[in-house]
């Protein structure tokens, strides 16, 4: 005799309720660092003494006051000089270093913890190849004990960064009470191909050189310690969205005339980034009972103007909600995948969060790639 068995109804719940476990990342602490030297638009021409009408267009109406850069060095008659691969990729290492210890420290102060609390760093960066890679290097600088737990997301790209907290989150759960740390290193002027094309013209008007570390502690939702004592908000669900038809539309790839890699970045991209924005975000928000509207802060990859305004008309958000995604892209340009940690930074130092509020972190990259996070402090 077969016996047929109803499925329970199970009532609605708060994301909180149905899908926390007992245990869960927690974000404690954020920090940023950048070169100390910044141009405007209008330097950057200046710099490389770049007339086309058409090319000066694209810096100019960029929706960027100001990044920070690194450029090469000048010749005798005050123009800067040409770098082969070779010095492009020691320039990386430096810089990436450099400024992503700088990052690391200014988290780790934020998070009232020390170098000999860290037990997992996990460094990201799409503008250099390095072997070992940031981790092993970052350790050794800064003498953190050689049993410190690494990982290294190298080539994915814009949306890295949040593809690395979604596996840190997961090494946290696994290790209750253990801080980890994501460092994104992005030194973006050390992949720059001069010359006067449209091609290059895009990528050299957008991206500047940063990073951001973010620390993550899992708790069980108790009030915890030091350093897991801070209000930041806890990690609840990641959703992705690759787009294989635009597989090929943003790209860091060698280019044969130069000699050297190269970004490329398709004109019609912000489009269909904004276009698969709904998609990833109602599948992030599918099953916990939450609308777009009951999410108070959107942390959005400061990709460009272009993408910004997509995600935007998509999603229906104001101008208001992306307003640190907007300030990051004018203060610093795009800085790959570190820019929603810099938006995060400056949502913390407004102060405007209260506990129980839902965040939506949001990157996208190549692959053509959306990636999410859904939070709540």
């Amino acid at each position: 005799m077969t016996i047929h068995m109803e499925r329970p109804v199970i009532a609605a719940q708060s994301v909180a309720e149905r899908a926390a476990p007992a245990v869960r990342a927690r974000i404690v602490g954020v920090g940023t660092a950048v070169p100390g030297t910044s141009y405007t638009q209008q330097e950057v021409l200046d710099a490389f003494a770049i007339t086309d009408p058409r090319v000066r267009s694209v810096f100019l109406n960029s929706a960027i006051d100001r990044r920070h850069l690194v450029l090469p060095g000048r010749d005798a008659g005050g123009r800067r000089l040409p770098e082969a691969q070779g010095d492009l990729l020691d320039r990386h290492k430096s810089q990436a270093v450099e400024v992503g210890i700088r990052a690391l420290e200014a988290c780790l102060k934020r998070t009232d913890a020390s170098l000999s609390d860290l037990r997992h760093l996990c460094c990201v960066t799409s503008t250099g190849f390095l072997t070992p890679g940031l981790s092993a290097l970052i350790i050794k600088e800064l003498g953190i004990d050689r049993h410190c737990s690494r990982s290294d997301i190298v080539g994915m790209g814009c949306n890295a960064g949040l593809n690395a907290l979604n596996v840190v989150a997961g090494w946290s759960v696994a290790n209750p009470g253990e801080l980890a740390v994501v460092l994104c290193s992005e030194a973006c002027s050390s992949a720059y191909a001069m010359d006067s094309t449209m091609r290059t013209a895009v990528v050299n008007s957008l991206f500047g050189d940063g990073s951001a570390a973010v620390a993550l502690v899992a708790d069980d939702g108790t009030p915890p310690g030091p350093p897991a004592g801070k209000d930041g908000p806890r990690v609840l669900k990641f959703a992705s969205c690759i787009i294989p038809d635009a597989v090929d539309a943003m790209r860091y790839d060698w280019d044969r005339d130069l000699g050297r890699f190269s970004f490329f970045l398709d004109p019609q991209i912000p489009y269909v980034v904004g276009a698969h924005a709904e998609i990833v975000v109602d599948r992030l928000l599918a099953g916990t009972g939450l609308y777009r509207s009951d999410i108070s802060q959107w942390l959005v990859h400061s990709g460009g103007k272009k993408v910004i305004d997509a995600v935007v008309v998509n999603l229906g958000l104001s101008r208001h909600d992306v307003r640190h995604t907007i300030g990051v892209l004018r203060d610093y340009g795009n800085v790959s995948s570190g820019s929603f940690l810099f938006s995060y930074e400056r949502l913390l130092d407004e102060g405007v969060t209260r506990p129980g509020d839902y965040g939506v972190l949001m990157t996208m990259g190549p692959g053509s790639t959306l990636e999410t996070a859904l939070v709540q402090w």
